[in-house]
């Protein structure tokens, strides 16, 4: 399904795109100190100019001036801005506009995605408000640093400065602020994918923001809890909640809210293929944005839109909103908006059946996607790409994009693997703080039991005490029960991320990297390097359609792993029609050269077993040949976005020769193997003497066959 943007909580369409539910909390919690009163630009800014009133109101109008005017539109220039309103504070020596300034310049960098500058103004802000003893100060600026490391999915530790912010808040009894923190916590579990806690600190938040009759904070949970049931596809509930939100906007004269209001149910609706009403309340907000000049609104509300288009098959509409979707995501210089644009905009080219046009387009869309490294938006690139060659009948480059698209989904399952990890981590900690409050609530209940025991000594009083004793252990047995499910639960979901795991790494360097939150190289002396290719490949591949060059590949690629996983072999990876493996890592065995000659043997057999099959079938076929050499190498896992575990080294380049070099229905072995294995009255060898290698001159080899085979 191509992605659709929501204004309020954006799709991963960027990795430097900010969720714009989490600049509407900031918001509030800024509003809680500002000069409400002071709401025009020019007067705010003719405030600061002013030299005649108090610095305390200069500084206030000139924070609420970058605030309302730049912070969110021009971040960059609220950041300059707050120099000045520093270099005010210092001349005047007013600490809190300095404070203010440089938490106004640690939002700047929070919503440019620069994490760890962020955290370094929030933290200089964070010092002048403990010193200045201003709590209110410090809550606000704890909570942008709880929101960093919520959006680099450091959850425990958001969750850790979030508690500090209840604490202080608790202490002024400043419900508002408790109920935007709870809010807070209720995104944490939201984006780890509890939707139960969520909802459950949603509504909290929502029942103090009713309590102090806070209607901003109101809509913006409501909204929350529409996104909830929207991801749930509970579309109806999901309707209800948008409109209640957006009636309390519009009620406030909110014009940008009731924009993003009107997004988000026309993106329910366009969820449900209720196009026509998608259309109606995507038009609805295209036009306030159009009004307002909102320039991060307005190209994601033109995407959705051309989205619309494209799927209801009005594919010059759909261009027509594109063109102008991208053109402001060029100007924005928001280059996850561009890759998806370029993308769908490739696919409705391919629709069109223009498939130049759609290369064209799904091309640099990938290139894009690639450079910034959005892992879906290359997904849908290459799937873009791999559909329109397979329309054009060009089996090989459909086929090239087909391997590169299974491997970003490898990716993406390895991204997978790594938040189910974290969240396995995240439970645990959980589960331990649940355990350690259950074992401290007992001492402490103990404790209280010995007191009574002590200075109550009748009766009456000893069967209170039996009675309450008794009542304490139903609760504690009630707790034992809640911890079992929770660790089952837990368990469950480990064994599930360790199988994901396993399906892309050797065991052994799984287990190396959970422990050590890395894998690293080793050298190997002795590894036996299996290469295979098929002959012919491309010009049985000109037979075949696309999806039936895919499907023999995989029949084929499905016997060798079975093969080798028979035999103790590693897969190293597919590269094309060729296949790789090895033998004798990550463990090393005495029999490793062995059991990689037998693999080869049996692939060839498989081969051998197809290909009268599909004769007999009247359906094209595939020769191969093999080939293995051993010798040292180095492993390791590559890549940043990806684990895959490869191996390098003069031994591969080797091996490589030894299958390019080989013939047809036979294993090709390397002087070298052949001296490890020669005295295994298993085998038979024939010398084929010195054989001209490829860059490697002359080199000796030999065929070998198991006695007794035909």
């Amino acid at each position: 399904m191509l992605p659709s943007i929501s204004i309020e909580s954006q799709t991963e369409m960027n990795k430097m795109t900010i969720p714009r539910i989490l600049l509407f909390i900031i918001c509030s919690v800024h509003f809680s100190f500002v000069v409400k009163a002071q709401n025009n630009l020019d007067s705010l800014y003719s405030i600061w100019q002013d030299e005649n009133l108090s610095d305390s109101s200069r500084a206030f109008a000139f924070q609420d001036y970058i605030w309302k005017g730049f912070i969110f539109s021009k971040a960059d220039s609220a950041f300059k801005l707050a120099d000045q309103l520093i270099e005010f504070s210092i001349q005047k020596n007013y600490e809190p506009g300095h404070a203010k300034a440089l938490y106004i310049q640690g939002v700047s960098l929070y919503l440019r995605g620069d994490y760890s500058n962020a955290l370094e103004y929030c933290e200089r802000s964070l010092a002048i408000y403990e010193k200045t003893g201003d709590q209110k100060g410090k809550a606000t600026t704890l909570n942008v640093m709880g929101l960093i490391y919520s959006g680099q999915s450091d959850y425990q530790k958001a969750l850790e400065y979030y508690q500090k912010i209840i604490s202080i808040y608790e202490e002024l009894n400043d419900q508002n602020g408790i109920a935007i923190t709870m809010g807070n916590i209720g995104l944490i579990y939201k984006d780890k994918g509890d939707y139960a806690k969520a909802l459950n600190y949603y509504g909290t938040s929502l029942r103090k923001y009713e309590e102090t009759d806070d209607q901003n904070g109101i809509a913006t949970t409501l909204n929350n809890f529409g996104i909830i049931h929207q991801e749930q596809q509970n579309f109806n509930k999901a309707l209800e909640y948008f409109e209640r939100s957006m009636a309390i906007k519009e009620k406030a004269g909110n014009q940008q809210g009731v924009a993003s209001s009107l997004n988000n149910i026309g993106l329910t609706y366009q969820r449900q293929n209720d196009f026509p009403k998608a259309l109606e309340y995507f038009g609805r907000a295209l036009v306030i944005y159009e009004k307002t000049g909102n320039q991060r609104g307005l190209p994601a509300v033109l995407s959705n839109l051309g989205l619309v288009y494209l799927n209801s098959g009005d594919y010059s509409k759909s261009l027509d909103y594109y063109e102008r979707a991208i053109a402001l995501y060029k100007k924005n210089g928001d280059q996850g908006g561009i890759a998806l644009v370029l993308n769908n905009m490739g696919l409705v080219y391919q629709k069109k059946g223009n498939y130049l046009k759609s290369i064209d387009y799904c091309t640099e869309g990938l290139t894009m996607a690639e450079s910034i490294g959005t892992l879906r938006s290359q997904k849908n690139g290459c799937e873009c790409l791999y559909n329109t060659y397979k329309s054009m009948g060009r089996g090989n480059e459909a086929l090239v994009f087909l391997e590169k698209m299974r491997s970003v989904e490898d990716s993406l399952q390895a991204e997978e693997i790594a938040k189910k990890l974290e969240q396995i981590e995240f439970q645990k900690k959980m589960l331990a703080d649940s355990l350690e409050t259950v074992e401290n609530e007992r001492l402490v209940e103990e404790a209280h039991k010995e007191e009574i025991r002590k200075k109550n000594q009748t009766r009456n009083v000893a069967m209170a005490g039996g009675f309450f004793a008794l009542m304490l252990a139903g609760g504690f047995y009630s707790r034992w029960r809640y911890v079992r499910k929770s660790r089952n639960i837990i368990s469950k979901e480990k064994d599930r991320s360790e199988n994901l795991l396993l399906n892309i790494l050797p065991a052994e360097i799984a287990e190396e990297l959970k422990e050590k939150g890395r894998a690293d190289a080793r050298d190997f002396e002795m590894v036996s390097i299996l290469f295979t290719d098929f002959k012919g490949f491309t010009a049985a591949s000109e037979k075949l359609s696309a999806q039936d060059l895919v499907t023999e590949i995989n029949t084929y690629f499905e016997a060798f792993d079975k093969i080798i996983g028979k035999f103790g072999v590693e897969k190293i990876k597919t590269i094309g029609d060729a296949y790789m493996a090895a033998g004798g890592l990550p463990v090393p065995s005495a029999d490793s050269v062995k059991n990689t000659i037998l693999a080869a043997l049996e692939m060839q057999e498989f081969v051998f077993n197809r290909k009268a099959q599909n004769i007999l079938a009247g359906k094209s076929s595939f020769d191969m040949r093999v080939g293995i050499h051993t010798g040292p190498v180095v492993a390791g896992i590559v890549g940043v976005k990806k684990f895959q575990y490869d191996i390098w080294g003069d031994t591969v380049n080797t091996a490589s020769r030894m299958e390019s070099s080989g013939e047809i229905g036979q294993v090709n072995i390397s002087e070298m193997t052949y001296e490890l294995i020669k005295d295994d009255p298993e085998f038979i060898f024939i010398s084929r003497g010195k054989i001209e290698a490829k860059g490697k001159g002359e080199l000796n080899m030999y065929f070998v066959s198991k006695k007794g085979s035909n």
